[in-house]
């Protein structure tokens, strides 16, 4: 840190003994001006006037008021100013004390607004001036009574000046410092929307290869003795189920450990393409599901066509867990206009009233659907159906309406 810049941190510490030296300095400068007279016989000449005693007392009243300037800025410029205009009606030989009123109208016009500057330095120059042409010993045309004017003038832009600087300044800062919360609220919500993609990765990803492994080895134990051919079966499906889920956590893992964000995965996402293979899995484990597709083999948007896979995952892993394989589940995917709708329904069969009810509660897996939904800008609804069973309705928008309206009939 330089020398100016520790000078300037000591005096910002400690604002009272900057106003003390400042008003030492006015009090300095107005004595040696008490001494010099601009009219002598050579022009402005120095030490054929001296100051009498009322003038050296204004003088120190006058100087001693500008310590308290920043306390009652004021208070101190009416102070100033009365000494001022008791100096320009009674001294003769003058001293200059309106230097401590222009520093007082300096100040006031530092810490205050524009309009409060315009109406007080308006009246302290009127005041100043006028005094010092109307009563004052010299002629109302002197140069004396014009410097008042200038004097005053000056002080009140001045300081107006510096008020609008620090302003500007203090501005600039409040943007930085509003820019800087800005990124870190925007880094701590990207933080916090890749924590829940990640989760609800892992929730669809585990939570249906589990479900399914769960399933194959229950079978697998109820038929081990009595049919080993159908156990081994169940056991396969048990071995493709956990490679599976392994396989996509890996992939999702290996996003996790990558140093930058990759353009594309490095594996595909799954979509709707892969339904038929998703439906199989759920076969295998004995659960019943029918699909119906009116979708026109549309391409979907990446993030739309996942967002499908994985409701229907969730949706039928739930059928699964809550209802039972000897449940029949219905899956459809009808293309309406610009929106995909995808709906899975259950007949809630093979479980009791509180297991198929369950997902009603609003588990981890009906959250995750809601927020990949939403990150989408789709909508969702989930419920129980009358008469028994569940109900997931999703609607993924798959082009922007605005676009669609536009397109002909």
């Amino acid at each position: 840190m330089s020398t100016l810049a520790r000078a300037r941190c000591t005096l910002g510490a400690h604002p009272s003994a900057l106003d003390a030296a400042l008003a030492a300095a006015v009090l300095v400068c107005m004595v040696c001006g008490s001494f010099v007279d601009p009219h002598g016989p050579e022009g402005v000449s120095w030490g054929l006037r001296t100051p009498d005693a009322l003038g050296l007392a204004l003088m120190a009243f006058g100087a001693a008021a500008l310590v308290f300037r920043r306390r009652a800025p004021l208070v101190v410029l009416a102070v100033t100013g009365c000494v001022s205009v008791v100096e320009s009606v009674t001294g003769d030989p003058r001293a200059p004390v309106v230097m401590s009123a222009v520093v007082a109208l300096f100040t006031v016009a530092a810490s205050t607004d524009r309009p409060t500057t315009w109406r007080v330095g308006l009246l302290t120059t009127t005041v100043l001036t006028g005094a010092a042409m109307l009563a004052g010993p010299l002629p109302w045309y002197a140069q004396e009574n014009l410097a008042v004017f200038a004097w005053a003038g000056i002080g009140a832009t001045a300081g107006d000046a510096v008020r609008s600087r620090r302003a500007f300044v203090q501005a600039i800062r409040d943007r930085a410092e509003k820019a800087e919360r800005t990124r870190e609220e925007e880094a701590r919500r990207r933080v916090a929307e890749e924590r829940l993609r990640i989760a609800r990765d892992l929730h669809d990803v585990v939570a249906h290869h589990i479900a399914l492994v769960n399933v194959q080895a229950g079978v697998a134990a109820h038929v081990m003795d009595k049919r080993p051919d159908q156990a081994k079966e169940a056991l396969a499906h048990v071995r493709t189920a956990s490679r599976s889920a392994l396989d996509e956590l890996r992939a999702t893992v290996g996003l996790l450990r990558q140093s930058g964000d990759p353009e594309a995965p490095t594996e595909p996402a799954p979509g709707l393409d892969r339904l038929d293979e998703l439906v199989a899995t759920f076969h295998h484990a004995g659960l019943h599901v029918e699909v119906a597709r009116a979708d026109q083999g549309a391409e979907l948007p990446t993030a739309v066509d996942l967002a499908a896979y994985r409701i229907i995952q969730e949706a039928l892993t739930n059928v699964q867990k809550h209802a039972g394989t000897r449940a029949k589940a219905e899956v459809s995917v009808v293309r309406v206009g610009p929106d995909i709708e995808v709906t899975v329904l259950d007949d809630g069969a093979g479980g009791s009233a509180a297991e198929t009810s369950a997902p009603a509660g609003g588990g981890h897996g009906l959250l995750g659907m809601r927020e990949r939904v939403a990150a989408v800008r789709g909508t969702l609804t989930t419920g129980p159906r009358y008469g028994g069973g569940f109900r997931v309705h999703a609607i993924l928008p798959v082009r922007n309406r605005t676009d669609a309206a536009r397109d002909p009939a």
